[in-house]
């Protein structure tokens, strides 16, 4: 197997495959956009306290705020699945398209909102969006591109994801209109139908279709071009991962039952794991805090402009997200996640010692618990962010993967869920910085968890990481 991990497309590939999957990162760039507006609704109507728009009549209590943050999370297995529901019949590219939909009405009626009630019904509508695309866009990704660029490319999503916010903040904090700002953000998915529509489909699910020959003029297309006899092993490796018991008829008929396939050791163990994994992620990567960046960070006290700093800290998960895509292949995936995942944990715990036990200096202390929580965001998107969802697109076997993206997807937003509608209750129950330690104590808990469990996936084929859960 390990000569195939290399195929020697050249330069043309990698083009190709760079546009292959730019209809997943444009995709991308719209849904780190519509995470964000939460954030920014809610610092501009909660109470009516915090707006800058004197026209602004709209106003939400914390509780209508708290809901309507959590709202986009408890959806999204919604979109989970529905995708699921018509991702073999349409494939990954149609459902991509597909997505952008929901996303463009959310967003209109989003800037026509006059009470509570459409708030919650623009914040459903985005997490059918956000649902949705995830399956077919991790999927797409995993299936189109190279073993040796896999985790370069699908790690780029972040930076995609991030990108989407910062431009969002940043378009919130020049301008100082919500409502403004969600209207120019409805060109993201225009602009992402139209890339899509000039990407091919994966040639994995064109054979599972038993579409052979347009399956082997795709993957020709996504090599650059390159003649059917320089991509046939690559091909022919396709075609045995997606029918590894060709030869026997019988356990061929076992195996198309796609549900009695999820009980199988190499489906339960990666699931398993990544399940875990997508809670300390959100644990730590600080997900579930968005919609209430606003007041934590007048509760951190450092003299800051709070659009500004909120528009850094997602330029900060760019320049992560960035570094990860270089440091994944050199460095791997293991030892990022066990990395970033502890120093992550230390700086929580930094930030709740420090707000609770140094008082009395209040000016530097303010100052110390922003930038260790900067710190966080920055260290978080080199690695346990963009490894978990690079990790879900190449973890599970072939029969199985687009059930169990939607699947993994949605326990990961249920997940982010609970987490961002009880943030203010929990707050409010072992108090602001206790919350901060509590979390970071929890999170060398994940340490010793995946330095025992989590298995180095860089640099090989699918193949290879399905072989290694049985």
């Amino acid at each position: 197997m390990n000569e195939n991990n290399h195929y020697q497309y050249g330069i043309k590939s990698t083009l190709a495959q760079c546009w292959a999957i730019s209809g997943v990162w444009f995709l991308q760039l719209q849904l780190g956009a519509q995470v964000m507006i939460s954030t920014v609704v809610i610092g501009a109507i909660e109470n009516n306290n915090a707006s800058k728009d004197a026209n602004e009549s709209l106003s939400i209590t914390s509780e209508e705020a708290s809901w309507f943050a959590s709202l986009l999370y408890l959806f999204t297995p919604v979109g989970n699945i529905l995708s699921l529901l018509l991702l073999d019949r349409f494939g990954h590219k149609k459902c991509m398209i597909l997505t952008n939909i929901p996303s463009i009405i959310a967003q209109i009626i989003l800037y026509f909102a006059e009470n509570v009630e459409i708030l919650y019904t623009s914040s459903i509508l985005m997490a059918l969006t956000l649902g949705f695309s995830n399956a077919p866009s991790l999927a797409y990704a995993g299936e189109v591109c190279e073993p040796k660029l896999r985790g370069a490319l699908t790690s780029a999503l972040n930076v995609f994801y991030y990108g989407g916010s910062i431009i969002l903040t940043m378009v919130y904090s020049i301008t100082m209109q919500w409502r403004l700002t969600v209207l120019l953000t409805t060109a993201f998915p225009i602009l992402t139908i139209a890339i899509l529509l000039t990407t091919p489909d994966s040639p994995m699910w064109l054979l599972a279709k038993g579409k052979h020959s347009k399956a082997h003029r795709n993957l020709s297309r996504l090599r650059g071009k390159v003649s059917y006899e320089k991509c046939e092993n690559e091909f022919q490796e396709m075609v045995r991962y997606n029918s590894p018991s060709n030869n026997d008829e019988p356990n061929q008929k076992e195996n198309t039952n796609v549900w009695k396939h999820l009980f199988e050791p190499e489906v339960i163990r990666p699931f398993r794991l990544m399940t875990i994994y997508f809670f300390f992620m959100n644990l730590l990567s600080g997900l579930p805090l968005l919609p209430y960046l606003v007041s934590i960070l007048k509760e951190f006290g450092a003299p800051v402009n709070v659009e500004w700093t909120i528009s850094f800290s997602m330029a900060l998960s760019i320049v992560g997200s960035l570094m990860a895509v270089f440091l994944i292949r050199k460095l791997g995936k293991r030892f990022l996640t066990l990395f970033t995942l502890s120093i992550c944990s230390v700086c929580y715990i930094a930030i709740g010692l420090i707000g609770v036990y140094w008082k009395n200096a209040k000016p530097t202390t303010s100052w110390i618990v922003l930038i260790l929580f900067l710190a966080t965001i920055l260290i978080s998107s080199i690695g346990i962010t963009p490894v978990s969802w690079t990790l879900v697109t190449e973890i599970f076997p072939a029969k199985s993967r687009n059930i169990l993206c939607s699947v993994c997807t949605g326990v990961c937003f249920i997940v982010t869920f609970f987490m961002a509608k009880y943030y203010p209750e929990l707050s409010l129950l072992v108090e602001f910085y206790n919350l901060f330690t509590i979390v970071g104590i929890v999170g060398l808990f994940g340490c010793i968890y995946f330095y025992f469990c989590l298995p180095e996936t860089e640099n090989k084929t699918l193949q290879e990481i399905t072989e290694f859960f049985k």
